[in-house]
């Protein structure tokens, strides 16, 4: 505690081996409680667990295991009611929780440390925490889809522009449009599933390094943590931060993801395109300008891609240099990962929230889908399947044809029959069938195609899935 700990008390903590106390930068390099102590509850679950496992082996009396539950309890209640002290003089949240509970219940406290160390300590109440936070963006994601899945059902025959390089290619539907994000933050929940399942072992035991001598029993404190069984070397457990590197990494793709959608809404919502119309919940407007409704909700989902992206690169190249086992520069694995999540969780809500209350401008968007001669390959399937022309040479009669609808300023369809039997002779009126974005998109019905029937498979499967 901030009241109670001198110098004296800080070398202590590090034991004999030290004559004077640290210096002042020292001291401000070297802690960490500044942000560790975000692994309070992590840290105190780890504890209770690892003394009543202590006490069933024998380790440590029942008596004492008893006063360290209460006593935790009580430092519990302490920093959630917001009345604990931390100091800097004792570095983390290992050594504040335990010079408070010394405080709180005498001897007993340092009996508590018996068979482990800091180092298995941290990676334990990481991992928990990681975990934790995995598992709430699991459930996050979830949400996201299903409200992808609303819009797409709501949404499986309006049609639309599909684009390449940002041109228009050929129609789609919105549903289908929105159905590749389902695709993209299913994949983003797949990899967390994955790595929930891979982080899911416990380090507590492992002690500095090399194990314990006490007949501790890991897997008991395993299964009461919540974890599959614990980790199998003692080496590996305390140096390995892959847990961290896995949910950065993930994260990083998923704000990818987000960006990429984010960028869409921003190119959407503009006058020149109108497909959407966001929410003034998810808007702000201009101090200077009164027609603007800026989409800032979706550009800073977008910038905080960058932040996260930078979150991953620098814990990488904490660790690459690292020789096993535990080295110091590990204390910097947390801050980037706390970062992270925030940013994450923030830009899940929000996209989450922009979808769900989007209006979406069905006459806009088929007033564009047929723009750009997004047909022409329909016609030319037409040519290979009605008038049996290689697809090459359909491709090749196809560019004709629209670039005498270029030249005279209309659609494919527009374009009388006279004028396609000049291009090709084997045209018939047939080939009005497939020339409407309709008709287009209607006739998309391979395997994951733009089809509304195929679209509304796709999302019964999806709502199967969740």
């Amino acid at each position: 505690m901030a009241d109670g700990t001198d110098q004296k008390s800080s070398n202590q903590m590090w034991g004999g081996r030290f004559a004077s106390g640290p210096s002042a930068i020292m001291e401000e390099i070297n802690a960490s409680i500044g942000f560790d102590k975000k692994l309070y509850a992590q840290d105190i679950r780890g504890s209770m667990a690892h003394a009543t496992m202590l006490a069933s082996k024998g380790i440590i009396s029942p008596d004492d295991k008893d006063k360290i539950i209460e006593g935790l309890n009580t430092i519990l209640s302490e920093i959630e009611a917001g009345s604990f002290e931390f100091s800097r003089k004792l570095e983390d949240i290992h050594m504040n929780i335990e010079a408070r509970l010394a405080t709180l219940i005498g001897t007993a406290a340092g009996r508590l440390h018996t068979a482990r160390s800091r180092n298995d300590q941290v990676a334990l109440d990481f991992r928990l925490w990681v975990k934790e936070e995995l598992q709430k963006t699991e459930g996050m994601l979830t949400a996201l889809i299903a409200a992808f899945l609303d819009r797409a059902e709501e949404n499986a025959d309006t049609v639309m522009p599909g684009f390449t390089h940002l041109q228009t290619a050929q129609p789609v539907t919105f549903g289908h449009h929105c159905m590749a994000y389902v695709e993209m933050f299913g994949r983003d929940r797949a990899r967390v599933r994955h790595a929930i399942e891979h982080l899911d072992e416990s380090p507590i035991g492992a002690a500095a390094l090399a194990g314990t001598g006490y007949p501790i029993d890991r897997h008991m404190t395993a299964k009461t943590l919540g974890f599959r069984e614990p980790t199998r070397n003692s080496i590996d457990t305390v140096s390995d931060r892959d847990f961290a590197l896995e949910f950065l990494s993930i994260a990083s793709i998923c704000a990818t993801h987000l960006s990429r959608l984010a960028e869409e809404i921003v190119i959407w919502s503009t006058p020149q395109f109108g497909f959407i119309r966001l929410s003034d919940a998810f808007s702000t407007g201009s101090s200077i300008m009164p027609q603007k409704k800026n989409p800032d909700a979706a550009e800073l989902v977008r910038a905080k891609t960058g932040r996260i992206n930078g979150s991953l690169i620098a814990l990488l190249t904490v660790m690459k240099g690292l020789p096993l086992a535990y080295s110091k520069d590990m204390q910097e694995d947390k801050e980037q990962v706390f970062d992270a999540a925030e940013s994450l969780e923030l830009a899940i809500a929000a996209m989450t929230g922009m979808i769900r209350d989007l209006e979406v401008r069905k006459d806009r968007m088929r007033a564009a889908a047929g723009s750009g001669y997004s047909t022409a390959t329909d016609l030319a399937d037409w040519l290979v399947r009605e008038a049996g022309l290689p697809f090459r040479d359909a491709h090749h009669v196809t560019g004709n044809a629209v670039a005498l609808a270029e030249k005279k300023g209309c659609d494919l369809a527009d374009l009388s029959l006279e004028e396609l039997q000049a291009i090709h002779p084997d045209i018939t009126k047939g080939v009005f069938d497939v020339l409407s974005v309709e008709a287009s998109v209607a006739s998309r019905t391979s395997f994951g195609g733009t089809a509304p029937s195929e679209v509304k498979k796709q999302i019964a499967w999806w709502r199967g899935r969740n």
